[in-house]
């Protein structure tokens, strides 16, 4: 960074230290450079007027040029406000104060022309504005171009650093650092991408001259920084696959051959095979592996994660598999431990719940290696927990550990193991180009065999009752089903069903009928946890009523039915993984999701893109334009990114562009060593000076 950018906040004029504490603290504003990268979220034209006879429920906001045609107060105590009569000549509209009118109101005169600003509101037959922008007109001294609006907060703006504030001290600050902003691109890239000098980008992105020129600013802005993060991502993930080295499996191994041949519970569908073979490439290639698995609700990806581990089993190496949580860490390690019987490989379960003598004989079988593969949840992270020789590391609904966490697996072994990340959450491409550049993908686009299609229903309350029907006429078939709350108790604050009087709804209709009920949720003990979801696995209960502890980790063939109440309330990619949970039997199934009649359009969208599709990646593109990489990713991940201006939810044509991009620079100059890559070297290197290495411990 350039040395006057880095020059703290506070030495700007107009700021000192009081201001320059908040700016840190609200806006996260450090240095001069994080001023001038905190911009606009939107403009208005000041060059342009409405007509007050043209308003109308379209505009947000408008603005006006024009004389008062009287003034008055009315009202009176708490209830007093000054009013307005503003008229262009095309017609009126109130403007309303209704606190600190008297200083306004002796600014006021009839006989002065006036601009004024403000969102306009239609009550009791007449358009008004309340506490309007209000700025006298000057001959000769009119407001002309756009203005820029600033995002700000509550304490900013009682230290008067609201938007206009703000761009004040961007005023202030290009003053003092004209023809001191470095360029980032080398002319060749801004020729060939037409894109604007980076002073002029800067400049017309706080202080625009047309809006045509908003648009090419921010197009140079978000490329630019789209592009040095892939720049970033792509150096590091060919430093990790140069330098860093894993164990080599270059043989398939006895372990894996065994049970390909003779415990493979059915054939590998053709993605499961592609996938495969793309583990073994990197596996037997003597440098690390760090691969990221996707792959939809039922996709096989277990099985082809077990395959991976039987390969570093089968070199002498050991294996482990880490989940989020003790439901699914108990399930991956029953159906590992069926899969596996009759093998001679020693299996292990270590969670939080595991007895002290059972962890102190877990800690001696991985250290003398034993014990071939360990699953289990956090537990694993645990510094005690230490491998003879750790080979492989499988890491399932990976969005769901922090990036620290993670890379405590790195530190098992003076070679690092190789890295299997897995996730059902669908993720767009956009995310995956960006979260995780640095990684290999694999994708398991492909269902098993005689998995149908899981018919989706949206209804609504009134249809309670046909819904308890239908789920009656579906258990006399012998099925089972789930029903879903997102809240466990009643909460004042939410309008939503809870689950324990759901609870006691179903069991009123269905145990006179001869039906059993099963409560789960995530404040249950572990044992009565797993004591419940057993019941329902085994069929000893119909219905599982239950939280969305259930989202992962419960494999029934015989449950047909997913409802899930309040769907409202829950985002698509979550929807889609309930869902998941039937559909997995040779019986057609059933996803209900129950709404409230007065739902939002944005709810709505996510009912309806439910019911149109099963397609897992389909629904995680909406959801990336409805919810934005935040609320996706979760916000440890996405705070990794911390864009300025780029949006992955629409700017994914860009990100493509920029990949593309940074990938013919390095397939030249890996090492960006070349005379006309220079400048990119120093402005990476001043990108990457205060960031964590997020790619080595992905």
């Amino acid at each position: 960074m350039n040395a006057l950018l880095a020059t703290p906040i506070a030495y700007l004029k107009g700021v000192g230290p009081q201001k320059a504490q908040v700016l840190q603290e609200e806006l996260h504003i450090y240095t001069f450079q994080d001023l001038l990268y905190h911009f606009p979220y939107r403009y208005q034209d000041r060059s342009t007027f409405h007509d007050i006879a043209l308003i109308s429920n379209d505009d947000q906001y408008v603005q006006l040029k024009g004389r008062f045609t009287h003034i008055t107060e009315i009202g009176s105590g708490r209830n007093k406000k000054l009013l307005g009569r503003f008229t262009d000549g095309s017609g009126t509209i109130d403007l309303v104060w209704f606190q600190g009118f008297q200083w306004i109101k002796g600014n006021l005169n009839v006989q002065d022309e006036f601009i004024a600003f403000g969102k306009p509101k239609f009550f009791q037959n007449n358009w008004n504005i309340s506490h309007p922008e209000l700025v006298k007109v000057i001959p000769g001294l009119e407001r002309k171009g756009f203005e820029a609006f600033y995002p700000s907060t509550e304490k900013c703006q009682h230290k008067g650093l609201h938007s206009k504030g703000l761009s004040k001290l961007i005023a202030s600050l290009f003053e003092q650092i004209t023809h001191q902003i470095p360029e980032t691109l080398p002319d060749n890239i801004c020729t060939e991408l037409n894109l604007l000098p980076r002073i002029k980008a800067l400049k017309e992105i706080h202080q625009p001259s047309s809006e045509t020129l908003i648009k090419v600013a921010r197009y140079r802005l978000k490329w630019e920084e789209l592009f040095f993060l892939q720049l970033e991502l792509l150096l590091r993930k060919g430093a990790r696959t140069q330098k860093l080295k894993g164990y080599p499996i270059e043989e398939v191994g006895g372990a894996f051959l065994n049970f390909y041949q003779q415990h493979l519970p059915f054939e590998l569908t053709g993605a499961q095979k592609r996938v495969l073979k793309e583990i073994r490439k990197d596996l037997g290639e003597g440098t690390h592996m760090n691969r990221l698995l996707q792959g939809d609700v039922g996709s096989g990806k277990t099985l082809v994660a077990l395959l991976s581990l039987l390969l570093a089993i089968g070199n002498d190496l050991q294996g482990a598999l880490m989940a989020p949580t003790e439901i699914l860490a108990n399930q991956h390690f029953i159906g590992i431990s069926e899969l596996l019987s009759g093998m001679d490989i020693k299996v292990a379960l270590l969670t939080g719940s595991t007895k002290k003598a059972e962890r102190s004989k877990i800690h001696e079988g991985l250290l003398n290696g034993e014990i071939q593969l360990l699953i289990g949840t956090h537990a694993l992270l645990e510094d005690t927990v230490q491998f003879k020789n750790l080979g492989l590391v499988v890491i399932d609904e990976q969005h769901r550990f922090g990036v620290a966490q993670r890379a405590k697996m790195w530190r098992k072994n003076t070679t690092p193991p190789h890295v299997l990340i897995m996730t059902a959450t669908p993720i767009p491409r956009t995310l995956a180009m960006t979260f995780y550049g640095d990684l290999d993908v694999s994708i398991i686009d492909e269902l098993p065999p005689g998995r149908k299609p899981i018919q989706t229903i949206h209804r609504r309350e009134n249809h309670r009752e046909k819904l308890l029907a239908f789920i009656h006429e579906q258990l006399q078939l012998g099925r089972q089903a789930y029903i879903v709350y997102p809240l466990i108790q009643e909460s004042e604050k939410l309008d939503f069903k809870n689950l324990e009087d759901g609870f006691v709804q179903i069991e009123d209709y269905l145990k006179p009928l001869g039906f059993q009920i099963s409560m789960v949720h995530g404040k249950m003990k572990p044992a009565d946890k797993d004591a419940a979801m057993q019941q329902f696995v085994q069929g000893q209960t119909h219905v599982m009523v239950a939280t969305t502890v259930i989202e992962v980790g419960v494999n029934v063939p015989n449950a047909s039915v997913m409802v899930i109440e309040s769907a409202e309330r829950f985002g698509l990619s979550q929807l889609h993984q309930l869902r998941g949970r039937v559909g997995r039997g040779a019986e057609k199934s059933y996803c209900i999701l129950l709404t409230g009649d007065g739902i939002s359009k944005e709810a709505q969208k996510r009912m309806d893109t439910m019911v149109m599709s099963n397609d897992g990646f389909v629904l995680a593109e909406v959801d990336l334009q409805l919810r934005g990489p935040g609320d996706l990713m979760g916000t440890q991940q996405s705070g990794a990114l911390a864009l300025k201006i780029a949006n992955l939810a629409t700017d994914g044509q860009l990100v493509q562009l920029a990949r593309e991009k940074a990938l013919s620079i390095l397939n030249a100059d890996p090492q960006l060593i070349d005379p006309e890559n220079k400048l990119l070297n120093q402005a990476l290197r001043a990108v990457l000076k205060n960031k964590p290495n997020w790619g080595r411990i992905s």
